[in-house]
């Protein structure tokens, strides 16, 4: 366990020192979210007045919405480094030393993981600049970003699998594309889901996204913190049983050598 963990630390180093030497790209995945809540906030922001909303503003709705559907288009695409590794031979050195199999994917989850939390801290305060108020302050803030960053850690673990069993990086852009903005629609994201059809409500159960949307929704407006406890549970075993598919997918990688 002592080596598992200090391999998965200096690993992640290794993914964060990479990440700073080109920090702007933290803040181009900023750009959406931007565009989301200066623009979307104001064009709907009379629909809080159809029956079920809880909410008499719209950007109060939608910042946590924002917050989770950045977190997983973010690390959605995360299996996309690993495949720079593989091609460029990354990944065959490594798997030439004694480093611990399994912190080569807790690393990648991980990075990913503190992604989302800068993300996340820095898009909850665009909100509040806008306009935004949360009833519940720093703590269901703060609940918000755990949220996001259990969201970011399930599809980070999943991308990496999906990567080390295809290795094209055409084949992770297909899956990503044809799933993501499906399960954000497939969620309450945008609107309240009393005004959701059935059918989509009934998806929307089993949705992730749905899930964290509704956790994170709850922490800064609600006082329901059973809703946010079941629903991070919820997120923490989806984190869980991506992990292990992306282990296994690792070790169905390494058998093909």
């Amino acid at each position: 366990m002592g080596q598992f963990a200090s391999d998965t630390f200096q690993l992640l180093t290794r993914h964060v020192r990479t990440t700073l030497r080109i920090p702007i790209w933290i803040l181009v995945t900023l750009v959406q979210p931007v565009i989301w809540l200066s623009l979307y906030g104001q064009l709907f922001r009379r629909i809080v007045d159809l029956p079920g909303f809880q909410v008499t503003s719209y950007i109060d709705f939608l910042t946590p919405g924002v917050v989770v559907m950045t977190a997983f288009f973010g690390s959605a695409w995360s299996g996309m480094g690993l495949l720079n590794d593989l091609n460029d031979g990354v990944m065959s050195r490594l798997l030439a030393t004694p480093v611990s199999r399994g912190a080569i994917i807790a690393a990648r989850v991980l990075h990913a993981a503190l992604t989302v939390i800068v993300q996340s801290s820095l898009i909850l305060g665009l909100g509040v600049l806008l306009g935004a108020s949360f009833a519940n302050g720093l703590g269901g803030s703060l609940a918000v970003v755990l949220v996001a960053a259990l969201l970011g850690s399930g599809f980070s673990a999943l991308s990496n699998g999906l990567a080390l069993l295809t290795r094209r990086e055409e084949t992770l852009i297909s899956v990503v594309n044809f799933f993501g903005l499906p399960l954000t629609f497939l969620s309450s994201a945008f609107i309240a889901s009393v005004l959701m059809p059935e059918w989509i409500r009934a998806i929307a159960r089993f949705n992730p996204v749905n899930w964290a949307v509704e956790a994170a929704r709850e922490a800064v407006l609600g006082n329901d913190w059973t809703v946010v406890l079941g629903h991070a549970s919820l997120l923490a075993l989806f984190a869980l049983t991506c992990g292990i598919f992306a282990t296994r997918a690792f070790a169905t990688y390494q058998r093909s050598l």
